[in-house]
């Protein structure tokens, strides 16, 4: 068998298509974001990073870096080993419960990342309780979907952010079947929200438990970061939530927080949880000094909040293609791989302007699209630099024309 050849075929076909994904070599400078060094050919050069998910510049902020060069100096740099076998340092207990804390829980567990905590808990948790039926939204994330794929039970697909399409799927089954709703707060490719409490009024209608996934609200929304649930009152009635230190509060890791017998069940049984290194005990701290200061300080979601509506009016302003939506995300449809990279490459290459493209599988085919996302940081001149440009590539790239697309579901 020629694995090698098989295998540059595949790469040649994303090729072909435009969906070979090039990976920026950027070197960010400590307090100078949204700066960093992009590292070429011909050298490093400064660009304006405008896709970053460290959406609130946390991963800048001086408590954060204070905290975590305290935990290095105080205990060294790695934790030693898994959560059961020493790595369970105080760091990571606090953290726990600071999260717990946030969403009003009896508990909460780390993972690695938001995506392992999402694949474990949800395959655990479908194998744990037999006859298990999933009801998840076609626009969950990729981890959702693999959890519930590895869980192996039967699931229903319902349309996105459609309630009337979700009860017509749960009525199908009897009261008493074991059913979990997984869902999304904010879909971070369209920006949607979703309609939380009615999500909740069809679970306790139909005997569902809920599993909300809040990776891209946590620090966002809310009066302390607790999410669109906290923001919505609703976080009593969600059973399951899971969120991630890698976006609003700027360092890395997931977690998920429910009752203490949820936490503890997949503390005990699932083996992403089980058998992987715990997080560095400095991560930790970081995530720690993030979590506590965002509980307590506004200012940064206020201008974050600001910036974006800046962004979006500047866009429309310009007719260019903005996906318009209720959240922080601002998405700028292409419709094309090919043009989609061929525009993102002109802004790193012309303006000093990085944004990723977003190609299938992120998101459908046919939907390319930019994803941009302001931060407190970026400033009036910058934000002006990026529709210049966009202005001018909009003018000479083959395109789609400059009609921003109609409010999106919220």
């Amino acid at each position: 068998m020629n694995f090698e050849g098989l295998l540059r075929q595949r790469l040649e076909t994303l090729h072909r298509e435009g969906r070979y994904r090039t990976f920026a070599d950027l070197k960010r400078r400590r307090g100078f974001f949204p700066a960093a060094d992009h590292f070429a050919a011909n050298g490093p050069r400064e660009v304006t990073v405008w896709c970053s998910n460290d959406y609130l510049g946390m991963g800048q902020h001086p408590k954060v870096l204070a905290a975590m060069h305290e935990a290095i100096d105080a205990v060294g740099a790695g934790s030693g080993g898994t959560r059961n076998i020493s790595g369970t340092t105080h760091y990571h207990v606090e953290l726990e419960s600071e999260l717990a804390d946030l969403h009003g829980k009896e508990a909460a567990l780390l993972f690695t990342s938001a995506y392992v905590a999402n694949d474990a808990t949800l395959s655990t948790l479908i194998k744990l309780v037999p006859g298990t039926v999933v009801f998840s939204d076609e626009k969950n994330h990729a981890s959702m979907i693999e959890g519930i794929r590895h869980g192996m039970c039967e699931k229903r697909i319902f349309r996105h952010n459609d309630v009337g399409d979700l009860e017509a799927k749960l009525k199908k089954f009897p009261r008493g079947t074991p059913k979990i709703i997984a869902f999304e707060s904010v879909y971070s490719m369209d920006g949607h929200i979703a309609p939380i409490a009615a999500i909740c009024d069809l679970a306790e209608k139909y005997g569902a438990l809920t599993y909300l996934d809040e990776v891209h609200a946590v620090g966002m929304y809310g009066p302390r970061g607790g999410g669109i649930a906290e923001r919505e009152g609703v976080m009593d009635r969600v059973d399951i939530i899971n969120g991630t230190l890698a976006k609003g509060f700027g360092v890395m890791g997931g977690y998920i927080a429910g009752t203490r017998d949820l936490c503890d069940a997949i503390r005990s049984f699932a083996p992403g949880f089980i058998f992987t290194t715990s997080l560095a005990p400095a991560i930790a701290a970081g995530a720690l000094a993030s979590i506590r200061h965002l509980k307590m300080s506004s200012l940064e979601r206020a201008r974050h909040r600001e910036r974006v509506r800046t962004l979006k009016r500047a866009l429309k302003a310009k007719r260019l293609p903005v996906m318009d939506n209720p959240s922080h995300i601002v998405p700028v449809m292409v419709g094309c791989p090919v043009h989609c990279k061929a525009v993102t490459d002109a802004l790193l290459r012309q303006y000093g302007i990085y944004v990723q493209p977003i190609n299938y599988p992120t998101v459908s085919k046919g939907t390319e699209r930019m994803r941009l996302t302001p931060s407190p940081a970026h400033t009036d001149e910058q934000m002006a630099s990026l529709i210049h440009a966009l202005d001018a590539l909009w003018a000479s790239c083959p395109v789609p024309n400059r009609t921003y697309i109609g409010r999106a579901a919220e």
